[in-house]
C-alpha cells in the first residue's frame, strides 16, 4: 500500500476518497531508561532507549492505521500526518492519521 505525505500522487489519479483512517499507540517511559537518560543528560548524547521506543511505537501506530485503510478497500493513504501527546505522567501517544484512496 502506498503511503505519503502528499496531497496526490504526480502520475496518478485518485478514483475514490474513503475518509479519514487513524492508528496509535500509548506507550510508558521504562524505569531502566529513565536513569540512563538522566546519564545522558548530564553528560549529552542520543537517548537511544527512546529513540527505540518511539521507533516502536511509529511502526505500531502506522500499521494500526494500514489495517484500517484495507479493511476499506484503499489502496493508498495520502496526507499521512504524526502527532504526540502526553496522556498521563511518564506515558505519550503516538498518532498517525491521513485519507485512504483508491489510486487508479
Amino acid at each position: 500500500m502506498l503511503v505519503s505525505n502528499l496531497e496526490i500522487v504526480p502520475g496518478k489519479r485518485i478514483i475514490k476518497h474513503l475518509g479519514l483512517v487513524q492508528g496509535s499507540s500509548v506507550r510508558a517511559k521504562h524505569v531502566g531508561r529513565d536513569i540512563m537518560a538522566s546519564f545522558k543528560n548530564i553528560f549529552g548524547g542520543e537517548l537511544k532507549g527512546y529513540t527505540e521506543l518511539l521507533q516502536e511505537s511509529r511502526q505500531e501506530a502506522m500499521e494500526r492505521m494500514l489495517e484500517q485503510a484495507k479493511s476499506t478497500g484503499a489502496n493508498a493513504v495520502l496526507n499521512v500526518r504524526f502527532s504526540t501527546s502526553s496522556v498521563a505522567a511518564g506515558a505519550a501517544e503516538l498518532f498517525i492519521y491521513g485519507t485512504a484512496v483508491i489510486l487508479e
